[in-house]
């Protein structure tokens, strides 16, 4: 509970997909920059202006740098706008690249959602910009190519226009403020987070609450794999999955692995304190408002990500 007070006051409720906790960081030690080493003209600039604008990848070797929410990528893969068991939706944002690995994982996971009933394949939502970074809107992560969020809603049409993908919404699946899931869960989602959850490249998956009480209920076999499902706020049009550091990638930061055991009392503890809030904290930190990154703040090898070609 005290856990769950601190994140309130904090003000992490994240709309759309922010980073866990910066301190949940672990592994390599990236390089940190140097302002002699930046280019006048990015010194004091928003890294997400510079990252924002660019419009295809670096052509480096692909690797990410950095952590999840404080890095960029270089030589990254655009997953194709529509394939035959997915379609990237929301073209416009130009947020469908990753690591290879994490293209990959797409094409492997909408193969095994596309052997669910009503569901011909995956609508794919944000991944990274061409060379990561901080984004213009939205996420604070995202920015290594190796997060993906996947849409709720069933994948009935693989043959969307542009138009529609940018029209489109995903549909809720959750409800008394995510301590439930509604009418629209089907067992196909179970099984397509269970999938996901199960390719050893996954590191975490983050879905609302009540979605991770109900897959614990509903599971009747091995319940190890719902230990990388973490409930965390909003995500109910989509499902969050983060992927691990590809082996050999020695500038990229891994996130903690979670705690021990299937998570399942934990998500239960979220769920009792959407129904039941506690009291506020009087010794709660008050919220702190985040800071724009510059490129002194990111890894020292994002600068040459930006310069290459």
């Amino acid at each position: 509970m005290v856990r769950y007070l601190r994140l309130i006051a904090a003000g992490l409720v994240l709309a759309g997909c922010s980073a866990p906790p910066a301190q949940q960081q672990t592994g390599a030690t990236r390089q940190v920059v140097s302002t002699q080493n930046i280019p006048p003209a990015m010194i004091g600039v928003h890294a997400k202006q510079l990252f924002g604008k660019q419009g295809r990848s670096s052509r480096q070797g692909a690797e990410p740098f950095g952590t999840y929410a404080n890095g960029c990528l270089a030589g990254g893969a655009q997953l194709a706008e529509s394939g035959p068991t997915w379609q990237a939706m929301r073209l416009s944002r130009n947020r469908n690249w990753g690591h290879p690995e994490t293209i990959d994982f797409i094409e492997k996971l909408s193969r095994a959602a596309a052997a669910q009933p009503g569901w011909s394949g995956l609508y794919v939502g944000d991944m990274s910009q061409p060379r990561g970074g901080p984004m213009l809107t939205g996420h604070a992560s995202h920015q290594i190519g190796m997060d993906v969020d996947i849409w709720m809603l069933p994948a009935k049409r693989l043959n969307l226009s542009r138009a529609e993908r940018e029209s489109i919404s995903s549909i809720s699946m959750r409800r008394a403020k995510g301590a439930f899931t509604n009418d629209s869960w089907t067992r196909a989602h179970h099984e397509i987070l269970k999938a996901a959850a199960q390719d050893p490249r996954t590191a975490r998956i983050f879905v609302f609450p009540g979605a991770k009480v109900r897959m614990c209920k509903d599971e009747t076999g091995d319940k190890s794999w719902l230990r990388k499902v973490r409930p965390w706020y909003g995500h109910h049009y989509h499902f969050h999955v983060r992927l691990k550091c590809p082996d050999n990638a020695r500038g990229c930061v891994n996130q903690d692995p979670p705690p021990p055991g299937d998570g399942c009392a934990d998500a239960q503890e979220w769920v009792d304190n959407i129904l039941n809030p506690p009291p506020p904290d009087p010794n709660a930190p008050k919220p702190k408002p985040r800071r724009e990154l510059t490129m002194k703040d990111l890894p020292a090898q994002c600068v040459a990500v930006l310069q290459a070609e």
